[in-house]
């Protein structure tokens, strides 16, 4: 065998995630659901051949299906609540991160009409898949995303999960930080996405390729988790959302460039920050010569000083 038929094969060997699980679905409905009920068959036919495909069916066919489509709002309301005040000039802190909103303009320094073990707090909830961004239920009921601190404008930092927050306050302990503002974690967060190595740490192809497997599986993990929490958040109102390839994008290589857009913009904000105003570029060489005459013998009454 030619080693291009064994390179193909290899690659047509190889599962995406999308793809084993349509497998193992297809597999499901039409082989194992379709197999007959022996000594478990329904007591009401006996004799007849059944299978959970066609017992599933004879259950519609008697009692019929009331389709009931959840609303969208059902998908905040299985993730995890705390219940925290809100601080009129940071937003409220949820696991260690602040987040804020003009959603929290109305509500900061007043305590909630909430009873119980939580009188008084105000209930966020997070997405521990991603947490860019927790949810906010003001009084009338209406979901309000309160986006983190540290955050640039919308759209340049990928997805970090619990996991990533915890990674990030353990490295900042050990570069000994203690951050007013969040805004100041965000290098330290672009680091552990990017997994930045100096160059005086390189050890070559062998340990590159030993250390990186791990942290790609780690991000293509986190990734996935990011999406489908997207997906969760952003379901329609009528029908199910179509399913969509993820496995088939390219998901190292999209966040390598968005990690990387986001340390350039983290650069470019701080030599904003450094120098407000435009710095006056020097003047040609050679410009004072022919502003003045060099063979001009001064005055004795020029001391040498330049005119005010």
């Amino acid at each position: 065998m030619c080693v291009s038929s064994v390179a193909k094969a290899a690659g047509d060997a190889m599962f995406t995630v999308s793809a084993m699980e349509h497998l193992v679905a297809t597999w499901v409905v039409k082989v194992w659901q379709n197999r007959r009920l022996g000594q478990h068959a329904p007591p009401w036919a006996p004799d007849q051949r059944h299978s959970p495909n066609t017992l599933f069916a004879s259950s519609f066919a008697q009692g019929g299906f009331g389709l009931r489509i959840p609303s969208p709002d059902s998908y905040y309301g299985v993730l995890p609540a705390s219940y925290v005040m809100i601080h009129r000039k940071r937003g409220v802190k949820i696991k260690n991160l602040w987040y804020d909103g003009p959603a929290l303009d109305d509500h900061r320094g007043r305590r909630s009409p909430r009873g119980g073990k939580h009188a008084g707090l105000w209930r966020i909830r997070r997405d521990p898949r991603d947490r860019r961004e927790v949810f906010f239920e003001d009084l009338s009921g209406r979901w309000h995303a309160l986006r983190w601190n540290g955050l640039p404008p919308e759209g340049e930092v990928p997805a970090f999960s619990d996991a990533r927050v915890d990674e990030l306050l353990v490295e900042a302990a050990r570069r000994g930080l203690a951050p007013r503002d969040d805004r100041d974690l965000l290098p330290v967060l672009l680091d552990l996405l990017g997994e930045h190595v100096p160059v005086e740490q390189w050890l070559g192809r062998r340990a590159e390729k030993a250390a990186g497997k791990r942290g790609r599986a780690g991000q293509a993990r986190e990734e996935q988790r990011a999406q489908a929490a997207d997906r969760d958040r952003h379901r329609p109102r009528q029908g199910i959302e179509p399913i969509r390839d993820t496995a088939a994008e390219v998901v190292p290589l999209q966040r390598a460039r968005q990690v990387r857009s986001a340390v350039d913009a983290d650069r470019r904000r701080r030599r904003e920050r450094a120098v407000p105003s435009p710095m006056k570029p020097p003047g040609l060489l050679g410009t004072g010569d022919r502003e003045r005459d060099p063979f001009l013998l001064p005055s004795p009454d020029d001391d040498g000083e330049p005119d005010e």
